[in-house]
């Protein structure tokens, strides 16, 4: 239990800079390719509506917004994250976190996209791999484009998390 712990917060540290790494992505797309954002209110919608027992909306943006939605979505947004840094982890082993490689972070990156092409897009009536969208190409490129983004920030993130956990290394 005690060994868990300490690899938690290595899972949560590596998580969360991947998932800030693929905002930051989702930012500079929407400028360079024109192509709108994820509102994370709406996954908080989709959330809240969840515990409701309702699983599919036809689209979601033409559910009634529920109060908290935008924090509730955005917290998800983050703790997904941190899941899928637990995956990488359990996936490469502990000793990944003190020598982290590139191959397990694109994998569970871009394996990642299983995610909301198979649940959250067909939940928000966009169908599977996004294919009720207007573009469902486009979409699922983005969708992989991001998914890619995030891989890589999960080995940045591990590599700045080794570091700063051996500091001695940054002097040799």
């Amino acid at each position: 239990m005690s060994e868990a712990i300490p690899l938690l917060a290595h899972a949560a540290s590596i998580g969360t800079g991947a998932t800030v790494l693929m905002d930051v992505w989702t930012v500079v797309r929407r400028h360079m390719f024109k192509v709108p954002a994820l509102d994370y209110a709406l996954v908080g919608r989709w959330l809240l509506y969840l515990s409701r027992g309702r699983w599919r909306h036809d689209p979601i943006a033409s559910t009634q917004p529920v109060a908290g939605e935008r924090p509730v979505g955005w917290i998800a947004h983050y703790l997904t994250g941190i899941v899928f840094a637990v995956v990488l982890v359990a996936f490469a082993g502990p000793a990944w976190i003190e020598q982290p490689t590139i191959g397990p972070a694109m994998a569970v990156g871009v394996g990642s996209v299983v995610a909301p092409f198979f649940l959250l897009q067909p939940a928000l009536g966009a169908g599977v791999a996004g294919s009720r969208t207007a573009r469902p190409a486009m979409a699922r490129l983005h969708s992989l484009m991001t998914h890619a983004i995030f891989g890589l920030g999960l080995y940045a993130s591990a590599w700045m998390t080794s570091l700063l956990a051996h500091p001695v290394a940054l002097a040799g």
